[in-house]
């Protein structure tokens, strides 16, 4: 017994003399990791703050690459455009670019945008400073008292230089992509301008600052590294482009300088970060195996507890990652049930249209089609034509809500301001309305009331199209018998220079749930029941109206009540007429006699549709009116070369043509040398409808614009206002 008893107690002797020399040994080769571990994150810390400063290097570079890319772009479309000067002096400031230039090849002053005078002069480049390409000047102070550099690009055409852009970028720009808590607020950061040695960019939010920062002196002084042989080794870097590092006390706390060059050493990331800032890893490194050490020496069993806390920390780190995979899986649901939506909205849209445009086809090839068995019959003809011109008439407007739809989405609608009357507005939509509603033998009240002013500033068409929308939506949506009202009411005004009016449209038709009130004004949606279904239309109208209220700057509301009708509310701000216009001395002054216009007139057509050509050939010779057709642009330029002085009363000029189109011809016949070249009517006649179409007619040169498909009516007050105006 004594004998095992001795061999026990030498046995834990051992034991403990071998955990002894294991901790011991494990505490030196701790102790030795750990200078080593100090040592390698010491480097390791330094050559991670290179990569910072790399990765915010490339980060400016690709930048400013960017903006030299979109500075080509806007050359190459410079170079296309027909008024390229009209688009510099339209281009308006942003937080990136703050003036941007154009000056023609050959010349050294050009335009801005700011509307200044503008000369390469006092810009630096050098040869060694470019951005993808492009040229890049030094930096200095722009007239908003910012930090600024230009870049300039040559505008090309054909490959032959024709001018140059200059566009000028403020530093500011940068704070956004220079990183905000760099080493957790500990580094400074900064941009200098190597050639002026000043700080351009002094970000927000960016580490400990001195006030005096202006320019790399200050930065001396502020931060007393005042050596001479440091300065003179900073002077040298920055002059051969190159990265510098060099330690120096801060604020009596030991830092590491940086000098780091940015596109080619032309710009510099300037500033400091503590030693114990870019160390901390390393420290927490140390103290973590201490900890682990003593944890060691103290117990095992706390090193489980240890293991246990991890575990723990692990699971809620991996159950808070499956809520968020959760949250991030609701939201995919979510948005791919809005696309299924959306989808299904233009799927419905799809097939509306598809039974509205084959509704009055089909009622066009019918009657066509009985046009020509009952061709000899007047009174069928006149039935049929009529029957014809109403179905041409309701897909005519079917295509123009869906292109006025696409223009709204893409943001190309633009009003056109002029004089109009209220009155006169009036009594145009009454004598539409009126004849739709009586046929459905309902009846219709106007009432205006309390309006200051009658002659008012504003879009009339667009005006009108809301009116003609929201008082057709009222006749289609009523059932026969019922009752509609137009109400104009006068508010008070917020301004002496404004009408303040609320147009109200009510009715006391089918109304609408308040399901549908809330899609009421998305665009491809419409009121589906067994009474609405009947009634055609894009599902569009609603959505155009308000897109036009709100370009005006006004408000659209509506209440409604299924089957007791509904209200729309429109409050608008329209500008008063500075003048008074003169009241007319007889109706018969007010009404321009239009009927024969044409008659005895000889037009140039140029049309390359000959089914287009033959119809509009017809319709002058029912006016009795001649005309020769030609199929392009080139062939009307040169048979009206070629014609007799005033051989032709006027020109109606397609637009999109082969060879040479319209706006190509009517630029090439104004530029003739004959005395009726300058004054001769050239009517473009084209179906691009639209506001900046009209523009680019009249830019083009020509008097005057009718849309397609051609209303006879309006071709002949347009003539006769351009003839006999002024007569």
């Amino acid at each position: 017994m004594e004998m095992k008893y001795f061999v026990k107690k030498d046995t834990r002797r051992f034991f403990v003399f071998l955990i002894l020399v294991v901790f011991c040994i494990l505490g030196s080769v701790v102790f030795t990791v750990s200078e080593k571990i100090t040592k390698e994150m010491s480097v390791s810390a330094i050559n991670n703050l290179e990569e910072n400063l790399n990765l915010i290097q490339g980060t400016v570079e690709a930048m400013l690459n960017r903006e030299a890319e979109f500075q080509k772009l806007i050359a190459e479309e410079l170079s296309v455009l027909e008024d390229p000067e009209g688009f510099i002096l339209s281009y308006e400031r942003n937080k990136t670019i703050a003036k941007m230039s154009l000056v023609w090849s050959g010349e050294t002053e050009g335009i801005s945008n700011t509307g200044e005078v503008f000369s390469e002069k006092g810009l630096v480049f050098s040869a060694d400073s470019v951005a993808a390409g492009l040229p890049v000047s030094a930096s200095y102070l722009n007239d908003m008292g910012s930090w600024a550099y230009t870049m300039k690009c040559p505008v090309l055409k054909d490959g032959r230089e024709t001018g140059m852009l200059y566009v000028e970028y403020i530093y500011e720009s940068f704070d956004n992509i220079l990183p905000e808590r760099f080493y957790n607020n500990n580094a400074t950061l900064y941009l200098m301008d190597a050639t002026s040695e000043r700080f351009v960019l002094k970000p927000k939010r960016v580490g400990e600052r001195i006030a005096g920062d202006l320019d790399l002196a200050d930065f001396y002084r502020a931060n007393n590294i005042m050596e001479e042989a440091i300065q003179n080794e900073v002077s040298v870097c920055i002059r051969d482009g190159r990265n510098l590092m060099f330690y120096h006390d801060i604020l009596k706390k030991e830092s590491l300088i940086y000098m780091w060059a940015v596109n080619g050493g032309t710009v510099y990331l300037v500033g400091y970060a503590p030693i114990e800032a870019i160390q901390r890893e390393g420290s927490a490194v140390n103290q973590n195996i201490m900890i682990v050490v003593a944890v060691m020496l103290a117990a095992f069993f706390f090193c489980c507890l240890l293991y246990f806390l991890g575990e723990k920390q692990r699971e809620k780190i991996r159950k808070e990652r499956e809520s968020e995979r959760e949250l991030h899986n609701v939201r995919l649901a979510e948005a791919l049930q809005a696309a299924k939506a959306a989808n299904n909205s233009k799927t419905m849209f799809l097939s509306n249209m598809s039974h509205d445009i084959r509704t009055p086809m089909n009622a066009i090839l019918g009657f066509t089609t009985l046009l020509a068995r009952d061709a000899d019959n007047p009174v069928k003809v006149r039935e049929y034509t009529k029957k014809i011109t109403s179905s041409g008439k309701h897909l005519l407007g079917l295509i123009n809500d869906v292109l006025d739809v696409s223009k709204i989405e893409s943001g190309k609608m633009v009003l056109s301001i002029g004089d109009f009357s209220l009155k006169d507005m009036v009594s145009s939509i009454d004598a539409i309305i009126r004849p739709m509603a009586k046929e459905k033998k309902q009846s219709f009240d106007i009432s205006v009331t309390g309006i200051r002013y009658e002659e008012l500033v504003g879009d009339e068409t667009r005006l009108n199209q809301v009116l003609l929308n929201l008082l057709s939506n009222a006749v289609k949506y009523t059932q026969e018998g019922g009752k509609l009202w137009l109400r104009i009411i006068g508010l008070e005004q917020h301004s002496s220079q404004y009408e303040h009016i609320r147009i109200e449209v009510e009715d006391n038709g089918y109304g609408m749930t308040p399901e549908y009130q809330e899609i009421l004004f998305d665009a491809f949606t419409r009121a589906e029941n067994s009474t609405t279904n009947k009634v055609q239309g894009t599902g569009l109208g609603m959505a155009i109206t308000k897109s036009i209220v709100e370009l005006m700057g006004g408000t659209i509301e509506v209440t409604s009540k299924v089957g007791r009708g509904s209200l729309f509310g429109v409050d608008l701000e329209l500008r008063i007429q500075e003048g008074r216009h003169k009241k007319p001395d007889s109706t018969q002054e007010m009404e321009e006699d239009t009927e024969h216009v044409l008659q005895g007139l000889h037009f140039l057509v140029a049309e390359d549709n000959e089914i287009n050509a033959e119809i509009l050939k017809e319709l002058l010779e029912m006016e009795s009116a001649t005309c020769e057709i030609t199929e392009n642009g080139s062939l009307a330029l040169k048979r009206f070369e070629h014609a007799k002085v005033n051989e032709f009363d006027a020109v109606l000029m397609d637009v999109q043509m082969p060879v040479m189109n319209g706006f190509e011809a009517t630029k090439a016949i104004r530029m003739l040398e004959r005395e009726d070249a300058k004054r001769i009517l050239i009517v473009a006649m084209t179906a691009n409808a639209f506001a900046e179409d009209v523009k680019d007619a009249l830019n083009a040169g020509m008097d005057a614009h009718v849309a397609k498909p051609i209303d006879m009516d309006i071709l002949k007050k347009t003539i006769h206002h351009h003839l006999h105006g002024e007569k």
